[in-house]
């Protein structure tokens, strides 16, 4: 079989899905004749023509309003960001249309607003970012953020075929540096389900994203040492899977949350709060964090290093947490 690149396994679930349902189309910054900014959507313009690969103008608050639009008529538009910094433009679309339309008046929003995330490619403070908890924290939502191929193709699947709004975040960093084989078959993932990716019994890593690697690297190496620490992929952020989060805490008695976002406000405070809440007598030590710093990104390079948790910050804080 062919290793397939995460930006690949997208472009797949993308062209299978629009083979699968002439419903589904696609709109956005650059999307058609160019191919997308990360070519996510090369090819997909000659295949299926201009009525279903749609460049748009560069509005985002336009491209979500014409999906919402479109939902509403019976189809199933997925609408990307260039940079998913840029979402801010569409926040109101988003917050108050999107996430409330089924609420308010039964209407389903099969929308898929899909778009690159995250630092360590030297992108600066406008094409870094990690927004997915400003989202997060509104009802209606579905936000999800897969740290590997198999899940960026079978969650982008599962999140087309959704009736329900779904905000796919999708990594950079991870885009062409990640590469697995892939079914044949058609496949999907469940969103709202988390995976162990490692097991262990000395602590627990809770993590997504780009942080699952960093993690699992920093779990090779305090194997070496000694220390067994199970790895943790949420894959889903709302609906949050509370009991695989539960149930591996329970199994190790000690939580590190790791994540990329910033500090303050981050999910790493959500799910201290729910493990304090339901296993807090399962603990035998501090629930911990490493995460970005409360700042904006840094352009220069050895900046951004140190504002990114890194597989070594993850090993030292749970050298500590072991050690407690």
């Amino acid at each position: 079989m062919v290793q397939v690149t995460y930006l690949d396994a997208i472009r797949q679930a993308l062209l299978e899905e629009m083979d699968r349902d002439p419903a589904v189309l696609l709109l956005g910054e650059d999307i058609g004749v160019y191919g997308g900014a990360f070519k996510a959507t090369a090819g997909l313009l000659e295949r299926f023509g201009w009525e279903r690969v749609i460049d748009t103008p560069i509005s985002e608050t336009a491209i979500v309003g014409a999906a919402i639009g479109m939902s509403y008529l019976g189809l199933r538009p997925v609408a990307e960001m260039q940079f998913i910094d840029f979402i801010a433009c569409a926040f109101n679309q988003i917050t108050n249309f999107v996430a409330k339309s089924h609420y308010r008046w039964g209407a389903p929003v099969p929308i898929v607003i899909r778009g690159p995330a995250g630092g360590g490619v030297h992108g600066s403070a406008f094409h870094s970012a990690n927004p997915e908890m400003y989202f997060v924290h509104t009802p209606g939502l579905k936000v999800v953020y897969p740290a590997t191929a198999y899940d960026a193709k079978g969650l982008l699947k599962s999140a087309i075929r959704d009736n329900n709004p779904v905000l796919f975040f999708e990594h950079k960093f991870l885009y062409r540096r990640i590469k697995e084989e892939l079914p044949e078959d058609d496949y999907t993932v469940p969103i709202g389900q988390a995976i162990v990716r490692r097991p262990g019994r000395d602590l627990s890593i809770v993590t997504y994203a780009a942080m699952v690697h960093a993690s699992l690297e920093a779990a090779e190496q305090l194997a070496r040492e000694g220390i067994e620490a199970e790895v943790v992929d949420l894959r889903t952020l709302l609906p949050l899977d509370r009991q695989t989060v539960i149930e591996s805490v329970r199994r190790t008695s000690k939580l590190l949350v790791v994540h990329e976002d910033t500090r303050t406000g981050g999910i790493a405070g959500e799910i201290a709060a729910l493990v304090t809440e339901s296993a807090f007598e399962d603990l035998d030590g501090p629930i911990r964090r490493v995460t970005s710093l409360d700042t904006p990104v840094p352009f220069s390079p050895p900046l951004e290093e140190h504002f990114l948790p890194n597989a070594a910050r993850i090993a030292e804080a749970a050298r500590d947490l072991a050690r407690y």
